[in-house]
């Protein structure tokens, strides 16, 4: 019996998923990964491999209302919103969301509504 560990199943995931999706300069792809300590978000053009944007959880400035989310969760909401204004100076507003073969719960859903609270489509 082969045994995998949770990251070799989430690699799978992410594996899989990325056959299916790729990023446009008009429609880029939103590179989501999530670590214990925080989260890192990108905004990728596959067609020129290039990164339009970039943010990671300790850079973000936290004086932001995130609603009722508390912890992790807020950091990550006010992520997504941050990174939407970053996209909204580029003039994208329109993303493919790539969640990295994480499951859409918590932290990678708070990153979400943030981002549609910013202005942004998926």
């Amino acid at each position: 019996m082969k045994i995998t560990t949770k990251q070799q199943q989430r690699y799978r995931r992410h594996i899989r998923f990325r056959s299916r999706v790729q990023g446009t300069s008009e429609r880029p792809r939103m590179s989501v990964y999530r670590s214990l300590t925080g989260m890192y978000v990108q905004l990728v053009d596959d067609t020129n491999s290039k990164t339009l944007a970039s943010i990671h959880s300790k850079t973000i400035k936290t004086n932001v209302d995130a609603g009722e989310r508390k912890g992790k969760t807020a950091v990550s909401y006010i992520l997504g919103k941050q990174i939407g204004e970053k996209a909204k100076e580029l003039g994208i507003i329109s993303i493919v969301f790539d969640r990295g073969g994480f499951t859409y719960q918590g932290r990678v859903q708070a990153l979400a509504e943030g981002a549609r609270d910013a202005g942004l489509k998926f």
